[in-house]
């Protein structure tokens, strides 16, 4: 991977670093009320999925594939096993590739609204973070 990858500063407002997988830096997006990972291709200047080369998007394909598994792990864990995987690349806030991978249920707080701008987010508070950060990185290991 490049040195020159840097995530955008919108990123560090609302997620942390969980770590890196092969292609991407995986985030945890700081919202209790859905398990939400979020995927940065670590390469610099992408904007458009079609920026990767072919065996790369082949390999984003399959981190967004291990995200999904992740957050279906976070959201068991939390009691909350999600009934429906959300992904998506909008990046009309933030125009640095990235993928959205988000745990959804019938019953949470905003179904079947999209989760962007949907109420205040509910962070994890220190604890539930470190806690939720250390569950993903141990899974990952598996």
């Amino acid at each position: 991977m490049s040195t020159d990858f840097k995530a955008d500063s919108a990123f560090d407002a609302g997620s942390v670093i969980v770590m890196d997988w092969p292609l991407c830096q995986v985030r945890l997006q700081d919202d209790s009320r859905f398990p939400w990972l979020i995927l940065l291709p670590r390469r610099p200047g992408l904007h458009e999925l079609e920026d990767l080369a072919p065996v790369e998007r082949m390999a984003l394909m399959e981190e967004v594939l291990k995200a999904g598994d992740a957050v279906r792990a976070l959201g068991a864990a939390a009691g909350r096993p999600v009934q429906k995987l959300n992904v998506g690349a909008l990046g009309n806030v933030t125009a640095q590739l990235h993928i959205h991978v988000v745990g959804r249920r019938h019953d949470d707080p905003v179904w079947p609204d999209p989760v962007w701008g949907r109420g205040p987010a509910t962070p994890y508070g220190a604890s539930g973070l470190q806690a939720a950060v250390s569950r993903l990185r141990l899974g990952s290991q598996a």
